[in-house]
């Protein structure tokens, strides 16, 4: 059964809500909004409507996920150390899934999910626990809300051409604290690569600059062996976002712990291991292929002309990367902005106020203009 809903929060602005003699109605403590009972009641029950039916979805996907892990050893992946057992600790655990984008979000019971991170969508459905894979690691956040609304605000200065009304009204405060799935592949790569080396030497003879080009046959073999190479494993984040604000500092790295849960939420992975490994396969050889390419710096020009790489799959890890997350709308348009929740580094689009460049761009292009004329007279 899905979790029950014990306080009813004001659609607004998702504060609390209370009776009140006078009026008859549910108002709201912040916002001073009112409600009927009955609507507020009509509301509550669809949420848990939807929540019986995330409930039965989740077991669905829980034996989808099975059928995975059974799928990913036959490739010869190693998921031994993969497992949904969280034991005692899952008494203290909730999920939430977001009705707009699809969303699952997990998190200790003190924390509250009131929009989702990802849509902003300001109702997320409570629903059941269950066949949620436990991560092996965590990285724990080291940065603050503050820090993270510090950044963001930094990342707004000298930015002349951004609307006013963007940074006034965006929710800055909203940001989230999200722990965002990863999955960490180890493995080995092994290869050759034929280059053509190119050495060239320039000298004058008489009257003639002469440049002499020598050619040589490099051959060049060698192995890496990768651990944790990270894939992100949630559709809802852009990978263009994560790779951003990587890398993370594995020295960080700690064996999954429900204490460092409290306060913020944690994605569940969408994104299996068989849809991810090839991201993890071409991250392996082209670092195999720029190693074996510095060992034939000594030519001025290396040119590739053949490359037979071989991985050799291991175990697979599933960990959990803090990010700091703001999803905001303005102007009918989505912007999604992503912190690394460790090292800081930030990432997002700005909208642009076009009233305010072209301004900007008549009060260059004018005198220019009279400029020009003036030379164009005197010809």
């Amino acid at each position: 059964m899905a979790s029950q809903v014990t306080n009813y929060k004001c659609p607004a602005c998702t504060g609390p809500l209370h009776f009140v003699g006078a009026s008859g109605k549910l108002e709201c403590d912040y916002c001073g909004a009112q409600y009927e009972v009955a609507d507020i009641e009509a509301m509550y029950a669809e949420k848990e409507a939807k929540a019986v039916e995330a409930g039965e979805k989740a077991e669905a996907k829980a034996e989808q996920r099975r059928q995975e892990m059974a799928e990913m050893e036959a490739q010869g992946w190693d998921t031994s150390e993969l497992n949904s057992d969280w034991g005692a600790d899952a008494e203290g655990m909730k999920a939430y899934s977001c009705p707009s984008c699809g969303a699952e979000l997990i998190c200790d019971a003190t924390t509250a999910a009131t929009s989702c991170p990802y849509c902003g969508n300001p109702t997320v459905v409570p629903g059941q626990f269950s066949g949620a894979l436990k991560p092996d690691f965590v990285i724990p956040f080291k940065l603050s809300k503050e820090d993270a609304v510090a950044a963001l605000k930094n990342h707004y200065k000298g930015k002349p051409f951004l609307p006013r009304a963007f940074t006034n009204g965006n929710h800055i405060e909203e940001i989230k604290g999200v722990y965002v799935p990863f999955w960490m592949f180890d493995g080995e790569a092994e290869g050759n690569a034929d280059y053509e080396g190119l050495i060239s030497h320039s000298y004058t003879s008489g009257d003639y600059e002469v440049t002499e080009t020598e050619h040589y046959e490099v051959r060049r073999s060698g192995t890496i062996a990768f651990e944790k190479v990270p894939v992100d494993a949630s559709s809802k984040m852009p990978d263009d976002h994560m790779d951003s604000i990587e890398p993370y500092d594995y020295e960080d790295l700690k064996a999954f712990s429900t204490a460092y849960l409290p306060g913020f939420l944690a994605d569940k992975y969408d994104v299996s291991v068989e849809d991810s490994h090839d991201r993890a396969d071409s991250r392996c050889a082209a670092s195999l292929e720029t190693a074996l390419r510095r060992t034939a710096d000594m030519y001025d020009t290396c040119i590739p002309l053949h490359q037979d790489i071989s991985l050799k799959r291991g175990k697979v890890h599933y960990a959990l990367l803090p990010v700091w997350m703001l999803h905001t709308k303005w102007s009918g348009k989505d912007f999604l902005f992503a912190m690394n929740g460790q090292t800081g580094k930030l990432v997002g689009d700005l909208p642009m106020d076009w009233g305010k460049f072209w301004t900007a761009f008549a009060a260059i292009a004018a005198p220019v203009t009279a400029i020009a004329a003036v030379i164009m007279m005197l010809l």
